[in-house]
């Protein structure tokens, strides 16, 4: 009898490439839109793993009558839209592909960060609209030799660290799931959160939103931070207060913010679109035709493994999400 694979959303995922992976194996796939929990429920009824990108919600009430699911492989880094306790409780793994974009999502973490402390974006903007000056409002600083403040410190803040070896700067660490002696090998020094908001010249987030998360930069934060400060997130969206961050920005109690990611994707009437000292990306950190590659062949492995009955190579641990 054929295995049914459930594929909630294409953007990401290769479609002909997981036909041609999983041919031999009698799987059967099938592609539909599932953003809503009620057709999320429909489709888990009749799957045996399902590939769910970020706006697919899997709750404990879309998994009632999943009687033959096996697999919850989430396309991409994040899994905040998975009820990871509510799968284990049916004996359903959840996987996620942890490293496929470490490199590109590094390297464009340091891109907002240089765009807005460099005010690249902004100064090719006057220029297209016919002015020509290298003055600006606020006065510019030196990269080399200020303070990086890294919002965990998983595989993406440590290449991070890595990239910024030679700019010289020190690099403060808040992750408390994280050892110190981890951190202390990349040259950095544990701090707790209000440390490093109030020490930090340019702030990177790369955290999961969890419940901790949720709303970590608010007013407060970014009070704490110093005036000249650069915020850049490529973590989730919801990390930040995006009604707070405005304000901040409006009024002067940070320099500049980098976004890759937003509360809304995309977004509606967000206050920040229309700031000049905002960089703002569609969600495009992870891309590169490699790591879409990479992508697609990791999410391959997780099925034909656990439609064998094996334990996939990137079952996520339910024990922290429970």
């Amino acid at each position: 009898m054929s295995k049914r694979v459930i594929i909630s959303e294409t953007p990401f995922v290769d479609v002909e490439f997981q036909r041609s992976a999983l041919e031999e194996s009698g799987v059967e796939l099938d592609v539909r839109e599932t953003h809503t929990e009620t057709a999320v429920a429909e489709a888990l009824g009749e799957a045996d793993a399902l590939v769910a990108d970020v706006h697919t919600p899997v709750t404990a009430d879309t998994l009632e009558d999943a009687d033959d699911l096996r697999l919850i492989a989430r396309a991409g880094t994040g899994f905040d839209n998975v009820d990871v306790g509510a799968a284990d409780d049916r004996d359903v793994y959840v996987t996620n592909v942890p490293d496929y974009c470490t490199d590109e999502v590094a390297t464009h973490a340091l891109g907002l960060l240089l765009a807005c402390r460099r005010r690249i974006p902004a100064f090719d903007r006057e220029i297209r609209d016919g002015e020509w000056s290298w003055e600006t409002e606020r006065p510019m600083r030196r990269v080399p030799g200020s303070t990086l403040g890294l919002v965990s410190f998983g595989g993406i803040a440590r290449r991070l660290a890595e990239y910024v070896e030679g700019f010289d700067l020190d690099l403060l660490v808040y992750d408390p799931y994280v050892d110190e002696s981890v951190v202390e090998e990349y040259g950095a020094r544990s701090v707790e959160f209000p440390e490093l908001l109030e020490e930090s010249d340019a702030v990177s987030i790369h955290a999961p939103l969890t419940e901790e998360t949720r709303g970590l930069f608010d007013a407060d934060a970014f009070e704490r931070l110093p005036e000249h400060a650069v915020v850049v997130n490529v973590g989730r969206g919801g990390i930040i207060d995006e009604a707070d961050l405005a304000t901040a920005l409006n009024n002067g109690e940070i320099a500049a913010a980098g976004l890759d990611v937003l509360e809304e994707e995309p977004p509606g009437e967000t206050p920040l679109r229309g700031l000049e000292n905002v960089v703002i990306t569609p969600h495009s950190g992870w891309h590169s035709l490699e790591a879409h590659d990479d992508l697609n062949r990791t999410i391959a492995r997780q099925l034909e493994q656990a439609l064998a009955g094996e334990k996939p190579d990137h079952a996520i641990d339910p024990e922290p999400w429970t």
